[in-house]
Formats: structure tokens, sequence, C-alpha cells
């Protein structure tokens, strides 16, 4: 790829991340959906220096939600040289919606988008989009198990 091309790429990926998205996925809840994953394939458990590595987020940050997710009751922590996390559930019986909220909180579906009681509208103006996309994706977070990815 010629030098032009490759600024030329950047200022792309620049822009696209400064643009405003729909949706947006907290670094914690990329964190624990992702780590999750790799514990999940993981035969006799990884610690938060390898999920670090092959990821690429930050030690500390990975560390501080997998002890989140371990007082969730969704992982086992063993500490030590040879330590790490593994599941302590089946990965059929784990959700990445089960995940998401874990760090998240529920997720949260009204019926105005502005939190407002009495609407000054006699219509939504959004059409109720925002929740019907809340709902969409609690659908597919609570229909995908950690099994489907391993």
């Amino acid at each position: 790829m010629s030098e032009v091309k490759k600024v030329a790429y950047i200022c792309v990926l620049k822009y696209l991340n400064s643009m405003a998205r729909i949706f947006s996925m907290s670094d914690a809840a990329s964190i624990a959906i992702h780590s999750m994953v790799l514990i999940a394939r993981a035969e006799n458990g990884i610690n938060a220096v390898n999920i670090a590595e092959m990821t690429g987020f930050s030690k500390n940050h990975i560390s501080k939600v997998l002890q989140r997710l371990v007082k969730y009751d969704l992982l086992n922590s063993v500490r030590g040289p040879s330590g790490g996390f593994t599941l302590k559930k089946s990965a059929t019986e784990i959700t990445l919606l089960t995940i998401y909220e874990a760090i998240e909180g529920s997720l949260d579906v009204r019926d105005c988008p502005m939190s407002r009681e009495i609407c000054r509208f006699d219509q939504c103006v959004m059409g109720n989009v925002i929740n019907k996309m809340t709902l969409e994706f609690q659908k597919f977070l609570g229909d995908q198990t950690l099994k489907a990815y391993i």
C-alpha cells in the first residue's frame, strides 16, 4: 500500500471513529464478552495477562471487569502464578445478555426514550425506534450463548 493510501486510510478511520453512532458498547462490556469467550475456549483456564495480549485491552481493566464477573457468579478465579479464570457454569448456560447485564445492569426499555412521563407530542417523534432497537438488541444477546463462540 502506498504512503498516500495509508494516510488516506488513517484519515477515514479517524473520521469514522469520530462520528456519532446509533449503538455503542462500553469498553467494560466489550472486555467482558470477549474475555468470557476466550475463557470458554480455554480448557484449563486463562489469566488476565493472556487475555490482554489477545485482545489489546489493558490488563488492569480486564482484571477489574473479570472480578465483577466473579462476583456475579459467572467465573471462578484462582490466584497465583498458575492461576486464572474458568467458567463457573456451562457455556450453554451463559448468554451474552447475562454477561452484558453483569457489567452494565439491566437493559432499560421505557415508553419514552427521553425518560419523560408525559409526552409533549400526540405521537412519539422517534416512533419508538429506540425501544424497538433495545428490545432487538436484548433478544439478540439473550439468544446467544458462549457455546456458539467456542
